[in-house]
């Protein structure tokens, strides 16, 4: 009886202390950016605060070209992984359905890119750039942010593909489909789970990056919110208020995102790791 009891207490504890692990640095950000100065810089942590500022969210909007920040990340990263799915469904379609030769070859291909660490090309992104006259502009965000999602979109969709039976392909292609209206209106509507688990990744993996508009884009019209986070340095230290109000700010789009496609983003991810 006490082993059973046990057996049943031991992984629901470890779930508590897993989700307060992680859960904790969230409240303490949401937090901090709600306590007054005074108690922010208190040697006595204050865990709950008593009275509530909002002066660090006026703080962290009010800083110049906050929403020049706001429109430039949207874009690129709405646009990154707009174009990163279209792509990705012809080329996963391709993978999992036809035959040709190189195939295998061009599989591992991308398993090594995603698995390539991009910063060791940023030199190499910064001179394609610059040689194109194309510093301080969205476009080749935009396209290197595509290609860095590309590689996992592509993988995760062809493990969906291969999912779906040929036979609903086939018998929709003899009732008079062609091949492309028989994607359309068979196999795409199959590939939601992927495509939000694909699009939540892509969305966080552009949303977040730092160092290459930080070499890209110099001028302030054409950087994106990341670079907005580190903004809040003064000759006398960091202000932390303001600093983790901009970060509240900043991860209220992915907490959003990730609430509306949650369910149907972790069964994509881990049926597209098992299928094809």
């Amino acid at each position: 009886m006490k082993r059973s009891l046990f057996g049943r207490l031991w992984p629901n504890a470890t779930a508590v202390v897993l989700f307060i692990g992680f859960v904790f640095p969230v409240y303490w950000m949401f937090a901090t950016a709600l306590k007054p100065t005074g108690d922010i810089i208190s040697e006595d942590p204050v865990w709950f605060p008593a009275d509530v500022t909002f002066e660090h969210f006026r703080t962290a909007t009010g800083v110049d070209h906050f929403w020049t920040y706001v429109r430039n990340s949207l874009t690129v990263t709405v646009l990154a992984v707009a174009f990163s799915l279209v792509i990705a469904l012809a080329g996963s379609f391709a993978l999992a359905r036809m035959r040709f030769k190189g195939r295998r070859g061009f599989v591992i291909g991308f398993m090594l890119a995603q698995m390539a660490p991009w910063e060791v090309m940023i030199i190499a992104m910064y001179m394609i750039v610059r040689d194109a006259s194309m510093l301080n502009s969205l476009v080749p965000l935009t396209l290197f942010y595509m290609m860095m999602i590309l590689p996992f979109t592509i993988l995760t969709l062809r493990g969906f593909v291969a999912a779906v039976p040929k036979e609903l392909e086939e018998s929709a292609m003899v009732d008079g489909c062609t091949r492309a209206q028989a994607f359309r209106r068979i196999i795409l509507p199959l590939l939601a789970p992927g495509l939000m688990s694909t699009s939540l990744f892509g969305f966080i993996t552009a949303w977040n990056e730092f160092a290459l508009v930080l070499v890209l884009n110099k001028d302030a019209g054409a950087q994106t919110l990341p670079l907005w986070l580190s903004s809040f340095q003064t000759q006398f230290g960091n202000d932390w208020g303001a600093t983790m109000a901009a970060s509240s700010l900043f991860a209220v789009p992915i907490l959003i995102l990730f609430v509306f496609l949650q369910r149907k983003a972790v069964s994509g991810l881990t049926a597209g790791a098992v299928k094809g």
